[in-house]
């Protein structure tokens, strides 16, 4: 089983404006509200790909009950730890072919109700063979909770597939647990390390990878968007190709992309499929418009057409 933890969950309201104009009354004909959080839409295609997966996380107020009940609505098992404060909304506003988001900071997460997910989440972790951790944490998380969940996952034998940035990525890869596998895209990379990196200077790309931060994390798959990805597995390098597509909405393909890494290494694939099968999710969730969403029917289509070159 597949556990995905979301420390920061929302509800996600998007707003379509044909025209979003500033200091008056834009009205809205239509919106959308759906459980959201990266963890969350990483748990919807694992879902979709009809993976067995349960999410986990701290939750709170009206608005966290109601992510629970869509959950609920598209049959997705949850196990959440509750919060006293409100979860946050993050609203997307979709105009003239652009997106502006205002994302609320969330909830701030006491000292209990730390410890009380910790509890929550050592009890979980032994159900699981695969652990996802996206996105940021809530306020009042210390920035190197991550590495406290990966060392009681690691103790318990769980590989953790991380997707985070910044500081949480830093002092998730400088701790004595590491991850089994992380997701940066190359502006990730460049804020973490302190240097430039470019693909278009492949050599000092793969160099990069080397670096001793990175010791002892068996995957990195750098995403470059409608480029693909490289892909370094223990102590080989990949360029994935993807085909060109025409994208509805490219939101959240980050997550897809992670929810297909872990359902196709929980299915302890080879590397190749589960490279494939990463890119694959990624390209099927910018052709639906809902975001963390994807037609299983037309996984075969765009998985043929995946391109692993080893460098």
């Amino acid at each position: 089983m597949i556990v995905t933890v979301t420390m920061n969950p929302s509800i996600d309201v998007s707003y379509p404006l044909r025209e979003f104009k500033l200091d008056t009354v834009n009205r809205a004909a239509t919106v959308s509200k759906t459980a959201g959080g990266k963890g969350l839409n990483v748990t919807r295609v694992i879902h979709e790909l009809g993976g067995e997966v349960i999410a986990t996380g701290v939750i709170g107020g009206h608005h966290g009950a109601f992510i629970l009940e869509q959950l609920e609505k598209e049959g997705i098992r949850h196990k959440f730890s509750p919060i006293k404060e409100e979860s946050r909304n993050s609203i997307a506003i979709l105009h003239e072919g652009q997106q502006t988001e205002i994302l609320e900071a969330g909830p701030t997460v006491t000292l209990s109700e730390q410890e009380q997910f910790l509890e929550h989440f050592q009890s979980l972790v032994t159900e699981a063979d695969c652990l996802t951790i996206s996105g940021s944490l809530a306020k009042g998380f210390p920035s190197d909770f991550y590495q406290t969940l990966l060392k009681l996952a690691t103790d318990a034998g769980v590989r953790v597939l991380l997707d985070t940035a910044g500081e949480s990525l830093k002092k998730s890869l400088s701790g004595k647990s590491k991850p089994y596998l992380i997701k940066p895209n190359a502006e990730e990379i460049q804020e973490l390390l302190g240097k430039k990196v470019s693909i278009r200077e492949l050599e000092k790309f793969k160099a990069v990878l080397d670096n001793e931060l990175f010791s002892g994390v068996e995957w990195i798959v750098v995403s470059l968007g409608a480029q693909g990805a490289v892909v370094k597995h223990r102590h080989s390098i990949y360029r994935v190709f993807i085909p060109t597509i025409q994208a509805v909405n490219p939101v959240g393909s980050g997550d897809a992309t992670l929810a297909g890494l872990a359902f196709a290494i929980s299915k302890k694939t080879e590397a190749e499929e589960i490279m494939k099968t990463a890119m694959t999710t990624g390209i099927l969730n910018t052709l639906e418009e809902k975001t963390g969403h994807i037609d299983p029917s037309n996984f075969d289509k765009y998985f043929k057409q995946i391109q692993v070159e080893k460098l």
